[in-house]
């Protein structure tokens, strides 16, 4: 495997790589070593000493987002059945001994089968132990009853993967906010995320989706900004700064606008205020 990773990586346009893992490689990558120069931004998931040395590290060097256990959360009515709602839960329940698994449903004829079959299920995977302590103590069914609730739950939960298996997956689509990646119809589910299916799987958790969106290509470009203005505007936007500045007792900020309005408003009178008292305890006018 570690050939072809590094053979995507030179096609993708690395002109350096380094194999090796864990928070040492975070301290590595950070703060430099004899062999390595210090990168500016650190990117990609980890474990969660990977993740707490990533939190370590910020301000050292950027990084893309904070990434917890996997969260999957299924959104489904009676258009689904239970063997499909077992596969994509205990499919990411072995992820990890921690990793929330949740369905919510319209359905209790859905939400009845699905316990039973994963207490099945769970007699005869080859990771049962994994998936079964994910299941049992975070494991969760919601029955709800209507699709507006079951939004109203979904934005509260705001799961990383959550999985639309439903009639009108149209109108969670247009709706949902909070969320990490966004999979939609019976057709696909987390593990093509996961594996194939293209778009980036490096997604907010721990309810972070309620502010950030996953990785990708912006995270890695930094915005810039720069002004310029005629003298024209500067006396227009400089009268507002000064009063401004005045009201906040700011007398160096106030003569970095006076300055400029003395030089290029006729007859302007610089006037120094206490707060909101507008107490003058200057005039000075320009020549």
């Amino acid at each position: 495997m570690p050939h072809t990773t590094i053979a995507a990586m030179s096609l993708a346009g690395a002109d350096e790589v380094y194999l090796m893992g864990g928070a040492q490689a975070i301290g590595a990558l950070a703060y430099g070593t004899e062999t390595i120069k210090p990168v500016d931004f650190i990117a990609g998931p980890g474990n969660a000493f990977v993740a707490e040395a990533k939190k370590q590290v910020f301000g050292q060097v950027g990084i893309d987002l904070l990434a917890g256990p996997t969260e999957t959360l299924l959104l489904c009515d009676d258009s689904v059945d239970a063997e499909i709602t077992v596969a994509d839960l205990l499919g990411q329940a072995e992820h990890g001994y921690n990793s929330p698994v949740i369905l919510v449903t319209t359905s209790e004829k859905l939400a009845e089968e699905t316990l039973v079959k994963i207490e099945a299920e769970l007699q005869h995977i080859p990771t049962k132990d994994t998936a079964g302590a994910s299941w049992r103590d975070y494991g969760e069914i919601i029955v709800v009853e209507d699709d507006d609730k079951m939004l109203e739950v979904a934005e509260e939960i705001a799961g990383e993967h959550v999985q639309v298996m439903h009639k009108n997956w149209g109108f969670f689509k247009r709706n949902l906010r909070s969320y990490g990646g966004l999979f939609l119809g019976v057709e696909t589910n987390v593990a093509y995320g996961d594996k194939v299916i293209g778009t980036n799987h490096t997604l907010p958790t721990q309810t972070a989706g309620r502010y950030t969106g996953g990785l990708w290509v912006g995270k890695f470009i930094k915005t810039h900004t720069y002004q310029h203005i005629t003298k024209e505007a500067s006396v227009e936007v400089g009268d507002y700064c000064s009063r401004l500045c005045g009201y906040e007792n700011f007398a160096g900020h106030k003569e970095q606008a006076d300055v400029r309005l003395r030089r290029w408003k006729p007859g302007y009178d610089t006037k120094y205020y206490v707060g909101e008292r507008n107490q003058t305890l200057l005039s000075r006018k320009s020549a």
